[in-house]
């Protein structure tokens, strides 16, 4: 035991020179007489928490009817809502000292596992608003041996800009897209985003196994070890929505569609069809792909002609990707033919609850029960009472959050996520 004791200080001395003394004298008070560690250092805790720590996260998890309802009126108490913002400021200031930031906001700057040191992910962030969504999910999703790109769109004020630079400058593997461009909502800028965001991942380390790309109102359903292993039983193949393009939606890709004082606009005349003969697939924004499936992206002829055919067209992030996963020869990919389909229900990308497929527990043609939230642009919002439904899914990730709507759904779902995280250190 003396040993085992002996070999354990040895080894967080050893780390010192890493991580820096305050944060391992903060280990050292961990190590219990036996030689262990606690790892309570990284709990999140009512201490580090704000105003929704009034909530009972632990009963808003197993539904528990009382906790919901308190929770609800909670959320509905301006006073409430004000003491949980956090102004752009804070972050440029707290930023100014990058170790002591990421200290006290309790990020991981060592890899937790050989595991996954082995199998580094890349991600792509889109974001424009809500720098407090975007630092918490970052927070969330970040390992050091991961790479994140960050795309802020060119319209931001510029407070945002200000305070998503200063947290991307303190994370050597976090930083800023080279070509930031204006996104516009069902608009070819959208994907252009995401386009650059790969160039650059693909450009700065051949080490990632896997792409996500996430935007700010995105939150993980999983610990980044969960992920993982997810991926690595994907054994190369990518995971989306990719499905044949229902007759009402082909309207899409029919016709020619333009920007128009940054609004996207039909101009009444018919496309050419696409190139190839490629049938086109339905499918949405949020894609997990292997580092194969991203270099065909940004190197394949056929797919650069496929690009741009589709920069006319409405919303061609909601097909561009789907129909790529179909083309035969991309890594990862899957034949055309309709026995490959695949719904966002049963890819591993993005959970959403879409309005129209929501119902009553009960009701054998909903997908989903009804929303806790608001609906945005017929997506919901997530609420705290969605969270027990949430976090029983397999999807790697959830859309939307919002701070603004519900904080109490993004503090529970975060604690949660940690608390797992901390589970698989011992």
């Amino acid at each position: 035991m003396r040993l085992l004791k002996r070999g354990r200080l040895s080894l967080l001395f050893g780390l010192t020179l890493v991580l820096g003394s305050m944060w391992m004298l903060s280990l050292l008070n961990e190590l219990r007489t036996d030689g262990s560690l606690t790892y309570s250092w990284w709990e999140y805790t009512d201490v580090d928490g704000g105003p929704e720590k009034q909530c009972n996260c632990s009963a808003i998890l197993q539904g528990e009817t009382e906790a919901l309802e308190e929770a609800r009126l909670l959320t509905l108490r301006e006073d409430f809502q004000k003491s949980v913002e956090i102004p752009d400021e804070y972050y440029i200031n707290a930023a100014k000292d990058c170790r002591n930031f990421k200290l006290s906001r309790k990020y991981f700057t060592f890899p937790l596992s050989k595991e996954e040191e082995e199998f580094p992910l890349a991600f792509s962030m889109v974001v424009h608003h809500k720098v407090q969504n975007f630092e918490r999910l970052l927070r969330a999703i970040y390992a050091p041996q991961n790479i994140y790109c960050v795309h802020v769109d060119k319209k931001s004020e510029t407070s945002v800009f200000a305070a998503i630079m200063a947290i991307t400058s303190c994370f050597p593997n976090v930083f800023m897209v080279r070509r930031p461009v204006s996104v516009v909502y069902a608009a070819w800028p959208r994907v252009q985003a995401d386009l650059n965001c790969m160039a650059d991942l693909y450009n700065a380390s051949t080490e990632w196994k896997y792409f996500i790309n996430v935007c700010g109102q995105d939150f993980p359903l999983k610990t980044n070890l969960e992920m993982v292993r997810m991926l690595r039983s994907l054994k190369g193949r990518n995971s989306m929505e990719s499905e044949q393009m229902p007759a009402e939606k082909k309207w899409r890709v029919t016709n020619v569609h333009q920007l128009v004082n940054g609004q996207i606009q039909g101009t009444g005349k018919q496309k050419e069809p696409p190139p190839f003969n490629l049938p086109i697939f339905s499918g949405n924004a949020y894609i997990v792909v292997s580092r194969g499936y991203i270099r065909s992206v940004l190197e394949d002829d056929r797919i650069q002609t496929l690009i741009e055919w589709a920069k006319d067209t409405y919303s061609p992030d909601e097909f561009l990707w789907a129909t790529i996963q179909r083309i035969p020869g991309v890594p990862g990919s899957t034949r055309p033919n309709r026995k490959y389909d695949m719904t966002d229900m049963n890819a591993v990308a993005r959970l959403v609850k879409w309005q129209g497929h929501e119902g009553p527990q009960d009701s054998l043609d909903a997908v989903y029960s009804e929303c806790h939230g608001n609906h945005v642009r017929e997506i919901c919002v997530y609420g705290a009472g969605d969270l027990r439904w949430i976090i029983a899914q397999h999807h790697l990730f959830a859309n939307k959050f919002d701070i603004d709507t519900d904080p109490i759904a993004i503090y529970c779902l975060e604690k949660y996520l940690r608390q797992k995280v901390l589970a698989e250190l011992h």
